[in-house]
């Protein structure tokens, strides 16, 4: 069985292959009713853990904690970071284990998904375009440990677009261009596609990884509680619960929300806030997504649609700014939620004959030391831009050798956004954990190189580096000592369990939203 799998910030969604079709998988909810989604919820009642629906069922429990938006987190956090719910700390890769565990335990057990007992599940993962490493590697893993087949990863825009294609191009016979326009809940990407009937090609693509429907839930939280200090994370939860359900409420004629805080706690009074009140704080927000668009719709000379998709987009003002501002070339999927998923099945399905060609959308590299050691400069690895290998494909390859100066290397690696004039790292910027390799042959057997001084030795041994980059982006290296011929091998990421606890829902808001709120 194949299945394409959105798993999104407030929202997992399931689409599978069914003889050329690709219809969204069905859950039963906890009182037996239909959803074509999954909550991706964790929750502790009495120190045990639970998630999706049986999560969903305890937001009302003031003995509970849940929380929401886990994969927001992905990209400042390893496997063993730990995340405190409920006063208890979990690593972060236990959770998301447990959580796709559930997912899996769900399709299984409580969809409509057809199949056979034990047959296996073959999945294609979307994740955001501008992922870095870390999460593509966190939610790889966390399928992996569930018992998935995963057969893929695939950026989030670019699977739209395949399901844009498989909609309107089965009679076309030139090329155009799309832009994907992908407002989800935890994170905004875009990306302008070329199609040919079966083949795509991603020209670039550009994220924001801190914006989406979350922001704007958190807007209106602010307009409703301005002081949130004392809520606890319970409180907090349910507080955002009531701004979704609120907002997804609008109507474009819509003038007040009116909130029921009693809800988030008891006692508390009905909040009433004005549309335009909510909408002059999420303007900021909106016009960064619009001011990425402009930037990539500035390479093509013939763009043929914007194609919007995500749950964050049905916000009402986000379609007026888009159609003020591009007019009829915005078109919404119908399937807002599910066109993520539509995408991914097909390009599981390997009947559908579709090839995409996807890209790198970040810089990585590491630094290095220049100028006899009196500077840093950036060595950029694999540029934004560069073609992945499609599934299947050998990884691509990038070499450095050298002659070691050093007892230890000590490698730093990035990901970034951009680069400014000088060639150093600019815009988004993800540092990863550091990496020491033993150069000097003496050190080989060393155990804990942290706490050895790297410095300047006169050494003969001839170092290479070998950089691997798969389908879904992940990325590794392969450290050798050919003179003395050793050699170890990284995947590289956040891997540290050094890292600071994470409490969801009670850290600081994201950059995007402080600008939005003024703050």
């Amino acid at each position: 069985m194949r299945l394409g799998v959105d798993f999104g910030t407030t929202r997992v969604v399931v689409s599978v292959c069914d003889r050329g079709n690709y219809p969204a998988v069905t859950f039963e909810g906890p009182d037996g009713e239909a959803h074509d989604w999954f909550p991706p919820l964790v929750g502790v009642q009495d120190g045990r853990r639970v998630y999706g629906w049986q999560a969903w069922s305890l937001q009302e429990d003031p003995r509970a904690t849940v929380v929401r938006s886990l994969k927001r987190i992905l990209s400042d956090a390893g496997p063993q970071t730990p995340v405190a719910i409920g006063g208890v700390e979990t690593p972060l890769a236990t959770l998301l284990a447990e959580l796709a565990g559930a997912l899996r335990a769900a399709l299984t057990g409580a969809s409509n998904l057809p199949g056979k007992v034990g047959e296996p599940l073959e999945v294609m993962l979307g994740v955001p375009a501008g992922a870095n490493s870390n999460q593509r590697f966190l939610t790889v893993d966390a399928f992996v440990a569930a018992g998935f087949s995963v057969l893929g990863l695939l950026n989030e825009p670019s699977a739209a677009s395949i399901e844009y294609g498989h909609r309107h191009r089965e009679r076309a016979t030139a090329k155009e261009h799309i832009l994907v326009y992908d407002l989800g809940g935890g994170t905004f990407d875009a990306s302008l596609v070329e199609l040919d009937k079966r083949s795509h090609a991603v020209v670039a693509s550009e994220g924001i990884p801190t914006l989406g429907g979350d922001d704007f839930d958190g807007i209106l939280a602010d307009l409703a509680i301005p002081e949130q200090d004392d809520l606890t994370q319970g409180e907090m939860f349910r507080l955002l619960e009531e701004c979704r359900r609120r907002k997804e409420g609008l109507a474009p004629n819509s003038k007040k929300l009116v909130l029921d805080l009693d809800v988030v706690r008891a006692g508390l009074p009905p909040v009433t806030v004005l549309v335009n009140d909510f909408y002059d704080r999420c303007q900021a927000l909106v016009e960064e997504t619009v001011h990425a668009v402009t930037d990539l719709i500035s390479r093509t000379q013939c763009l043929e649609a914007i194609y919007v998709t995500g749950g964050g987009s049905e916000l009402p003002l986000v379609a007026r700014m888009l159609r003020e501002t591009y007019g009829r070339k915005v078109k919404r999927s119908p399937y807002t939620r599910a066109a993520t998923a539509i995408g991914l099945a097909i390009q599981a399905d390997q009947a559908s004959g579709y090839q995409l060609r996807d890209r790198f959308s970040r810089y990585f590299g590491v630094w290095r030391e220049g100028d006899s050691g009196r500077l840093m400069r950036f060595d950029p690895l694999f540029a934004k831009g560069t073609e992945l290998p499609r599934v299947g494909e050998p990884p691509l390859e990038e070499r450095r050798s050298y002659t070691a100066v050093h007892n230890i290397g000590h490698f730093r690696y990035l990901e970034c956004s951009h680069l400014d004039a000088w060639g150093q790292p600019d815009g988004s910027i993800t540092v990863w954990d550091e990496i020491r390799f033993p150069l000097a042959p003496a050190l080989q057997a060393a155990r804990d190189l942290e706490n050895i001084p790297v410095g300047h030795a006169h050494l003969e041994q001839e170092i290479a580096e070998t950089y691997r980059c798969g389908a879904g982006g992940e990325l590794e290296v392969e450290i050798a000592n050919l003179t003395s011929g050793y050699r170890r091998r990284y995947r590289l990421g956040r891997w540290g369990a050094g890292s600071p606890t994470i409490v969801p829902g009670k850290t600081g808001r994201p950059a995007a939203r402080k600008r939005a709120a003024g703050r």
